[in-house]
C-alpha cells in the first residue's frame, strides 16, 4: 500500500482509540498497541511532511472529564508532548527545532525524568492557593481544589517572593510503595485494585469525595508554569528554582547541555536506575532552556515545538491469541481486535490489542491459537509482534477475514488504494450510528458529561436517543414514560437531573466544537477550528459547502485556499453536507441547539487581525514560523493567492503566486515590509 493511505489509515485508528480511551474510559487495546501506532504515525510524518494532515492526532489533545467536577477554563492551554523512541527520532526533533528557527549555533536543551502521572495546574494569587484544575482537553479542566488541598506536598501558601498571579504546572503521582500498600487494602475490603501507580494516582485525586483523597497517599512535582502576572525568569532552569524556592518539590537528577551525545548518557544512566526509583516513570522530558527561543518555537495544535518526549523502551510478554473479533467505528471501519490470554506487561494487565486491518493480519501471520509476543511501545500500548513458530498448536486456525458487517450484515467493502474495509450500512448499521452518538458527545466535541459508552448503548438499545436531537428532546420524553430514568436501575433522581443538566449546557456551542462533533470523516479539531475561523458562521459554511459541490465555482476554489485543506477533505466535507439524511439531521438539531458564530482569538490591537496573507518565496525566518507568527497575530494563512487574499509576503525567488497577486491587485509586501506591519 501507499505511504499516503497507511497515514490516513493511521489517523482513524488512532481517533477511534482516542475517543474509547478519553472520552468512553472503555479502551479496546492496551496501552503499548496504540503506541505503537503513535509511533508509526510520527515515523511517517516525519519523513513526510508534506503528507502531514491538519486533523492529524498529533494536534489533538484530550481526556475524559468526570462527572460531578466543575470545569475551570486554563488561561493558557495545558498541551500534551510529542514523543520519541530512539536517538535518530531525538536528532530529528533537534533538527526540526534549528530549521524552524533557521539556526546554526547550537542551544542548550533541559532533560528531566517524565513522571508518570495525572497532570495538574494550581492557581495562586497574592502567594494563595485558589484553584486547582487537571488537564482536561487542555483548555478546560476538572476542579479538583478541595482534593488538591489534602495533598501535603501542595503548598496551600507559596514561600518568599511570587508574583499577583502564578500558575505552577506538575504531575500528581503514587510512589510504588503506597500503591502497594493502596491495593492491598483494596483486596481486604473486597473492592477492586488499581493496574499501575499512574491509575491509582488518577483515581485518587478525581474522587467526588475528598475524605478519600485524604485517604491516599499523593505527591506532587513541578515542572512548569502557566498564567503569570510577571516574569520571573528566562531559561527553563530558572523555572525550575523558581518552583522550587516557593515550596515544591521538582524531579531531580536533571541536565543542561547543548551537546546531544550528553543528552543521551544522561537518558541511558536514567533509563538504567529506573526500577530503583520510589515512583514511575515512562521517559524524559527535553525542553529547549531559553524562554525566548520557546516563545518563537511556539505550539502546534496538540503540543509544544520546544518540548519532547523520550519514552523508554518497549517491555514485551508472551501469551495465548484466544480469539479475533472485528469492532465497527463510526466510519464503518471494520477493526480486527485480538482478545489474548490475560498477561502483565510492564505492570499493566493487556487482554486485547489491535490487529489493525487485514493486511496486517497477513503480514504476522498470527492464527487463533497461537502463542505470540506483544509489547507495550514507550509503556503504552500493546503491539502485536509475531507469533512463535515453534510453539504453533496442531488446531491453530487462520482468520477469515468477514465481507459483511457483523453488526447489520451489510457488504463491507474495500475500496481501491485502502487499507480499511468499510461497512456500506451507514447509519442503518447500529455500531456506526452508536459510534458517531458517542463521538457527539464526547469530550471534544459536545462535551456532555455524563453520557458514557455504556449510557449512549443503554439508549440505543431502548430506543431514547437514535440521533443526536433526540438527545436534546430526553427530558420532555421522559415526563410521559412509562419507565423513566430515575426508575431504572442505576439511576437516581439526581443522576437524572445532572444528565437533564449537562444536555442544557450544551444548547448553546462553539462553532468549532459543533464541527467536529458531527464527525465528518477527515475533520478533526484543527480542522474544525480553520473551518470555523474562516467562515465565521455555521450558516455561511453550510452555504458554502452546498455551493462548492460546483467544482468550476468560487466556493470550491476558496475551500481549497483554506491552508492544509486538500482535495480528499473537501470531497468529504462536501459530501456530508449534500447528503440529505445529513440535511434533516442538521435541521432536527438546530431547532434544539444554538451555534455560536466564531469569537477570534484577543490579539490586542494586531494589524493584521482577521486579514488572509500567503507566504511565498524564500525568507530569512523559516516558512513555519513565519506562518505560525502570523497565525499568532489573528491572521489567517492561506495556501494559494484570491481575491480575498490581503497580503503576500515574496521572499527571494517567488515564482507563480507573487505573479498571480499582482494579476489580481494584491497588496505584495517584502519581509522586511511585513515584520515592519506587524511591529
Amino acid at each position: 500500500m501507499s505511504t499516503a493511505t497507511r497515514y490516513k489509515h493511521l489517523i482513524a485508528e488512532i481517533k477511534k482509540h482516542d475517543a474509547l480511551y478519553h472520552t468512553q474510559d472503555a479502551p479496546e487495546i492496551s496501552d503499548a498497541d496504540y503506541d505503537a501506532l503513535r509511533r508509526e504515525l510520527n515515523k511517517i510524518e516525519a519523513e513526510h511532511p508534506e503528507l502531514v494532515a491538519t486533523d492529524s492526532p498529533n494536534k489533538t489533545v484530550g481526556s475524559k472529564g468526570k462527572s460531578g467536577f466543575k470545569k475551570i477554563k486554563h488561561a493558557i492551554p495545558m498541551l500534551s508532548l510529542g514523543n520519541v523512541f530512539s536517538d535518530e527520532e531525538l536528532d530529528d526533533f533537534l533538527a526540526k527545532v534549528a530549521r524552524f528557527l533557521n539556526r546554526g549555533e547550537p542551544f542548550d536543551v533541559l532533560a528531566e525524568q517524565k513522571i508518570d502521572g495525572l497532570s495538574l495546574s494550581l492557581r495562586y494569587e497574592n502567594g494563595k492557593l485558589i484553584y486547582a484544575a487537571t488537564r482536561g482537553d487542555g483548555m478546560e479542566g476538572e476542579d479538583v481544589t478541595a482534593n488538591v488541598k489534602t495533598i501535603d506536598e501542595i503548598p496551600q501558601s507559596l514561600k518568599g517572593n511570587a508574583p499577583k498571579v502564578a500558575e505552577i504546572r506538575g504531575e500528581v503521582y503514587m510512589t510504588k510503595q503506597a500503591f502497594a500498600a493502596l491495593n492491598k487494602a483494596q483486596e481486604e475490603a473486597d473492592k477492586p485494585v488499581f493496574a499501575n501507580p499512574r491509575n491509582a494516582a488518577a483515581g485518587s485525586l478525581r474522587q467526588l469525595d475528598s475524605k478519600i483523597t485524604a485517604q491516599r497517599a499523593l505527591k506532587f512535582y513541578g515542572y512548569a508554569l502557566g498564567e503569570l502576572s510577571e516574569s520571573v525568569a528566562d531559561t527553563q532552569q530558572g523555572i525550575r528554582d523558581k518552583i522550587e524556592s516557593w515550596g515544591f518539590q521538582v524531579p531531580e537528577p536533571h541536565v543542561v547541555s547543548s551537546d546531544r551525545d550528553s543528552l543521551l548518557k544522561f537518558y541511558q544512566r536514567i533509563q538504567e536506575g529506573r526500577s530503583k526509583l520510589a515512583y514511575d516513570i515512562d521517559g524524559l522530558v527535553y525542553k529547549v532552556n531559553d524562554l525566548d527561543l520557546q516563545e518563537r518555537l511556539g505550539f502546534v495544535s496538540r503540543a509544544p515545538r520546544w518540548a519532547v518526549a523520550h519514552k523508554f523502551p518497549a517491555e514485551a510478554a508472551i501469551t495465548r491469541l484466544n480469539d479475533i473479533q472485528i469492532q465497527v467505528g463510526r466510519t464503518g471501519a471494520l477493526t480486527p481486535v485480538a482478545i489474548l490470554e490475560p498477561v502483565n506487561v510492564g505492570g499493566v494487565m493487556v487482554a486485547r490489542a489491535t490487529l489493525h486491518n487485514e493486511d496486517e493480519i497477513d503480514r504476522l501471520g498470527v492464527r487463533i491459537g497461537d502463542m505470540i509476543t506483544i509489547q507495550r511501545a514507550g509503556d503504552v500500548i500493546p503491539q502485536v509482534l509475531g507469533y512463535l513458530k515453534d510453539k504453533r498448536p496442531a488446531g491453530a486456525r487462520p482468520f477469515k477475514y468477514p465481507h459483511t458487517c457483523p453488526v447489520c450484515g451489510s457488504n463491507a467493502i474495500r475500496e481501491e488504494g485502502e487499507v480499511v474495509r468499510r461497512c456500506t450500512g451507514g447509519l442503518i448499521c447500529a455500531a456506526q450510528a452508536v459510534e458517531r452518538l458517542r463521538h457527539f458527545v464526547s469530550r471534544r466535541a459536545m462535551d456532555i458529561d455524563g453520557l458514557g459508552e455504556k449510557i449512549i448503548q443503554e439508549f440505543w438499545d431502548d430506543g431514547s436517543v437514535r440521533s443526536p436531537a433526540d438527545l436534546f428532546r430526553l427530558e420532555e420524553k421522559q415526563k410521559g414514560s412509562l419507565t423513566p430514568l430515575n426508575k431504572r436501575e442505576g439511576w437516581g433522581d439526581q443522576s437524572v437531573r445532572n444528565l437533564f443538566d449537562a444536555i442544557d449546557a450544551r444548547r448553546n456551542i462553539e462553532l468549532d466544537r459543533f464541527i467536529y462533533a458531527l464527525g465528518i470523516r477527515q475533520v478533526g479539531e484543527a480542522t474544525a477550528k480553520k473551518l470555523a475561523s474562516h467562515y465565521g458562521s455555521f450558516d455561511a459554511l453550510q452555504k458554502a459547502m452546498i455551493a462548492a459541490k460546483d467544482e468550476s465555482s468560487e466556493a470550491f476554489a476558496d475551500l481549497l485556499n483554506i491552508n492544509d485543506v486538500g482535495p480528499s477533505v473537501a470531497d468529504d466535507l462536501i459530501g456530508f453536507f449534500n447528503e440529505d439524511h445529513n440535511i434533516a439531521l442538521l435541521k432536527d438539531l438546530r431547532r434544539y441547539v444554538t451555534v455560536q458564530e466564531f469569537e477570534a482569538p484577543d490579539v490586542g490591537d494586531s494589524p493584521v487581525a482577521g486579514k488572509t496573507v500567503v507566504f511565498t518565496g524564500a525568507l530569512n525566518i523559516s516558512r513555519d514560523e513565519a506562518k505560525a507568527q502570523a497565525e499568532r497575530l489573528g491572521a489567517k494563512v492561506a495556501g494559494s493567492v484570491s481575491s480575498k487574499t490581503d497580503y503576500v509576503i515574496a521572499g527571494e525567488d517567488a515564482g507563480s503566486k507573487l505573479k498571480k497577486a499582482q494579476e489580481l491587485g494584491v497588496k505584495v509586501l517584502s519581509e522586511t515590509e511585513w515584520l515592519a506591519l506587524i511591529g
